[in-house]
């Protein structure tokens, strides 16, 4: 790293992120102006995102090689009015509360108080999401049954493909007549909707390229004051803003520019879920490194130097505020954008190159929460390449994570995708796939597994709010056998299942007609050939998941159940249930025998990975290939983000022994510190689902320091990552870390400030996390030398 680099991180790292109220105030003069009365809703959403470019404060910070910010500055971080308008309350929360924490001025609360909320107050999508919800739907989010991404982030989950180094807004434009030319000839209802999308669209095109346009007079303007190396490099940044992104671009450096100005673009117009993602970065570029190095232009320094640049632009970009149960899901500055490598290319073969190797190094190197990154594994790659990653994960860094591309190429021909689209797609968000630049792949929510559990055993009662949530299904003293039992947690599952399924269509409708991204549907096709909006089934795919989240603990449950209650018959399972309502007091008896004495997942144990085996077949039987509102089909994955302890906080004592408010298990991990026999037995329990029939699963996996010492110690992790591989395991991912390490930070967290953990799909600082998620990751087995 060198003195530039170094001064660029420690700025990044240094900014406090704070709410910009830049972006609020200028949608809301747009609207209030009346420029858009009269004009359809996705021409009117053009015309807005093209006034906040043409009026957004540019940034330039001292020896920067990228240029661009979301807000004003780095860290100074947009609201969204129209999708969530927060209270003044909101403001307090953000700025006050211990953990990621927002700084709020004075100046914010008075703007947010006399114009914002005036304007948006019953306006935002947030509010429309609720007016609209039924009863029951109401009722089962209330009880944390399930969340709902769209309440508060925009649909998103979506990667670019290589389109923007092969074109240049202008030939998008060009692409956006020609279809507007064909629909010219017809006459049909829909025909005058297309117009309108295809004329929002190219406003959204022409307004970037003027962007840029600014920058690169900006950049003269601070030239002009400059002299000797500076001076040069703010022109030459110039010349490359004058490029791109109106025409395809020639250079590494023009490459990275166009991607970065494409990634405000996209995260200007709306808060997308997982920001937006560049997809197979060593693929697109290396076009662009092998003709640099072999002309001269380009040398492996500057081009390290570059990607160390591009990685410090994603850090200075805090996922947007997020309050209420969307802050408990997924409470971190990360904003989950996540670099794909390696894997295999269009004909299936190997696409690790040199340049993957040099973006390893950056990753290494730079050390920063944002942009995540994770590597595809194929048969195909090299050992050296695995053992390189796995260096890097020695480091206690949390990254990369591990993906296994002969499953992610699986999980998409399942779905129906091309199997070019699968090769060259991955994943994004924590774990989930899609075909890059080709789908919208929204997911929904998290759905409470072993709270369905406990509704079941209550009979469609919710015990801790006292109310129904599910339909009357039997109360334990009818349920003669295990089978009567599960078949009632059947039941109540694809009841949960289809009211959430229900609301996400109405929910889906309502982004389609009151918030279009005609920008963000130029860049996945078939959007402009359709001519349909991102948000209302434009893309060639349309994929709606929902995360089933508490596996290891559900099983745990309906293993102690199945165990204790009607095989070894040591208790009645209405006395259990008795037991759970008061959360295990004065029968800790009881919770030992339940904890210690009963079959557990992920110990390769037939009894008890056979519940999660049959709780998975029975989430994908209520979920998979059901119908959303864009075209496309509802799917599952597997995993949590932080809403494994959201949902512990809202879900009573469980049959596996956990005491009420405890976080679940999370991912496809089993419970913390009950897989007993080694990491080898976690992997061969959790391949016993069928991963192939996800859109994505997450492992976590804890190791102590010195089983990655030396190249034995990388060597053996490598066998293990291949071993689960070979039994179609979608992803796992790395803690090396020792348990007292983290317990030190919790007592002194100010001499631990830089210690990085891997919390679920994402990396992020130890002392940053609520004091439940240290408790959980300190509670996860670790598995030493000896394992």
């Amino acid at each position: 790293m060198n003195e530039r680099i170094r001064e660029l991180r420690k700025r990044s790292l240094e900014a406090a992120p704070r709410i910009s109220m830049e972006r609020a105030l200028l949608l809301t003069a747009f609207y209030r102006s009346g420029a858009a009365d009269g004009e359809s809703v996705p021409v009117a959403r053009a015309m807005a995102f093209r006034y906040l470019l043409e009026h957004k404060k540019l940034y330039v910070g001292r020896g920067e090689l990228i240029v661009g910010e979301r807000g004003p500055a780095p860290k100074a971080t947009p609201t969204f009015p129209e999708i969530c308008t927060h209270t003044l309350g909101d403001f307090d929360i953000l700025d006050s509360r211990e953990k990621i924490p927002f700084r709020v001025d004075a100046e914010a609360r008075r703007a947010q108080a006399e114009e914002i909320i005036p304007y948006w107050s019953k306006r935002s999508i947030r509010e429309r999401i609720f007016e609209s919800m039924e009863d029951d739907w109401i009722a089962a989010y209330e009880s944390g049954l399930f969340t709902e991404f769209q309440e508060q982030r925009a649909p998103g989950h979506t990667v670019l493909d290589d389109k923007i180094y092969r074109l240049g807004f202008k030939d998008l434009i060009k692409k956006i007549r020609k279809s507007a030319q064909q629909l010219d000839k017809k006459s049909d209802a829909g025909a005058s909707a297309r117009r309108d999308e295809l004329r929002a669209m190219e406003i959204a095109a022409e307004a970037l390229i003027a962007y840029a346009g600014r920058y690169a007079e900006f950049l003269r303007e601070l030239a002009g004051s400059e002299e000797g190396e500076f001076r040069r490099e703010l022109e030459e940044t110039a010349v490359v803003c004058d490029r791109v992104p109106a025409r395809p671009p020639r250079t590494f450096r023009e490459a990275l520019q166009y991607y970065w100005f494409v990634h405000l673009g996209v995260i200007t117009e709306l808060n997308t879920w997982d920001s937006f993602n560049p997809g197979r970065l060593d693929r697109h570029l290396w076009p662009f490194y092998r003709d640099g190095l072999a002309d001269g232009s380009l040398t492996k320094q500057g081009a390290r130097e570059l990607l160390e640049a591009f990685w410090v632009k994603f850090n200075n970009q805090p996922a947007p505020p997020k309050v209420g149960v969307t802050a408990q899901e997924s409470n971190t500055y990360t904003d989950f954008c996540l670099i794909n490598l390696g894997g295999v290319d269009e004909e299936g073969e190997d696409a690790v190159n040199e340049l993957t190797f040099l973006i390893l190094d950056v990753i290494e190197e730079m050390r920063l929460l944002q942009p995540g990154s994770m590597i595809q594994v194929s048969r195909k790659n090299p050992d050296r390449y695995l053992h390189r990653a796995l260096r890097i994960v020695r480091t206690g860094f949390g990254q990369p994570s591990v993906f296994n591309t002969e499953a992610i190429v699986g999980e998409l021909l399942r779905q129906g995708k091309s199997l070019v689209d699968a090769r060259n797609g991955g994943a994004s968000g924590c774990v989930e796939t899609g075909a890059f630049g080709k789908e919208s792949y929204i997911l929904t929510g998290y759905l409470n597994l072993p709270k369905i559990l406990e509704i079941a055993l209550h009979d469609g009662i919710d015990p801790r709010r006292k109310t129904r949530v599910g339909p009357s299904t039997g109360t334990p003293a009818s349920f003669a056998s295990f089978d009567d039992l599960y078949t009632a947690f059947e039941r109540q599952l694809r009841h949960v299942v289809d009211v959430k399924i229900r609301g996400n269509r109405v929910i889906e409708r309502l982004w389609a007609a009151y918030l279009p991204a005609p920008f963000m549907s130029l860049l996945i096709d078939d959007c402009i050939e359709r001519g349909r909006d991102y948000n209302d089934g434009g893309p060639r795919y349309n994929t709606s998941y929902i995360q089933g989240v508490g596996l290891g603990s559900i099983a745990d449950s309906l293993s102690a159940i199945r165990f204790q209650v009607y095989d070894r018959r040591r208790l009645e399972l209405a006395d259990l249930v008795a037991a759970l309502d008061a959360d295990f007091l004065g029968r800790e008896n009881l919770r030992a025998l339940l904890r210690e004495e009963t079959p557990k997942y992920g110990n390769d144990e037939e009894y008890a990975d056979g519940q999660a085996l049959r709780v998975f077949e029975s989430f994908f039987d209520a979920v998979d290939g059901k119908p959303n509102s864009r075209g496309g089909s509802f799917r599952i994955n597997l995993l949590p983000t932080t809403s494994h302890v959201y949902f512990g906080s809202v879900t009573g004592a469980l049959p596996d022994g956990r005491k009420a408010g405890e976080p679940l298990s999370e991912g496809i991990s089993p419970v913390q510190g009950m897989d007993r026999k080694g990491p080898t037995a976690v992997l061969r329990s959790a391949s016993k689902i069928d991963h192939i029939r996800t859109g994505g699963t997450l492992l976590n996996q804890k190791f102590t320091p010195a089983l990655l010492d030396g190249p034995e110690g990388i060597e053996k992790i490598g066998h293990l990552v291949r071993s689960f591989f070979a039994m179609n395991g979608h992803h796992v991912q790395f803690n090396v870390v020792k348990a007292e390490t983290l317990r030190a930070a919790q007592r002194e967290p100010e001499k631990h400030a830089d210690l990085i953990v891997r919390v679920a799909g994402y990396s992020d600082y130890f002392v940053d996390l609520g004091r439940d998620l240290q408790d959980e990751i300190i509670r996860r087995t670790e598995h030493g030398a000896d394992a």
